[in-house]
């Protein structure tokens, strides 16, 4: 009973973050642009769940997170779930590499997903539409969009970090009482 209810506390705290990430996304950082692009948060909760906690988790995050996306966006249904799926899977094959303290990882990694979920962007929603002007997408969307999610990625990495251990040492303090009866 103790590990459902610990279960459902983890999904329920995971959906408020990927629900908090969707609301800074479109509300707040819509009206913070820098150099014409909003940071891509979403991708931060996404890799970072990814990589701090594994493949499902990776898996569950981005496609929740994308759906919320694909509803919100009136595109083509589903492509931002699938899209941050196979991103929260890629980052979930690095969580033997992760350290907690050590913030090389989830920076390579973060910026790295952003930058192939602006590559994927472009092909899947430009260049089918015969738009084929990479470059100028790649100068002034993609790439100031990496740098300044990486900024943003710093404050949300170590938020999700604390948030991470503290649900880890309530899990622990619930099975210690459960271990003493």
């Amino acid at each position: 009973m103790s590990d459902v209810k610990q279960q459902i506390k983890k999904v329920i705290i995971i959906a408020i973050v990927i629900y908090v990430s969707f609301l800074l996304q479109m509300g707040v950082f819509s009206r913070l642009r820098l150099a014409g692009v909003t940071p891509n948060v979403i991708i931060c909760i996404v890799s970072t769940y990814g990589f701090m906690k594994g493949r499902r988790y990776g898996i569950l995050t981005g496609f929740f997170s994308g759906l919320l996306l694909d509803i919100f966006s009136g595109g083509i249904f589903g492509t931002y779930a699938l899209i941050y799926m196979y991103i929260g899977f890629l980052n979930g094959l690095f969580r033997k590499q992760f350290f907690g303290d050590d913030l090389r990882l989830p920076m390579i990694l973060i910026g790295t997903s952003d930058f192939i979920y602006g590559i994927i962007t472009f092909l899947v929603l430009f260049a089918i539409r015969s738009q084929h002007d990479f470059y100028f997408y790649l100068m002034n969307i993609i790439l100031p969009e990496v740098v300044y999610t990486l900024l943003v990625s710093i404050f949300v990495y170590y938020i999700i970090l604390h948030l991470n251990n503290w649900v880890e040492k309530l899990e622990k303090k619930g099975s210690d009482r459960i271990g003493n009866y």
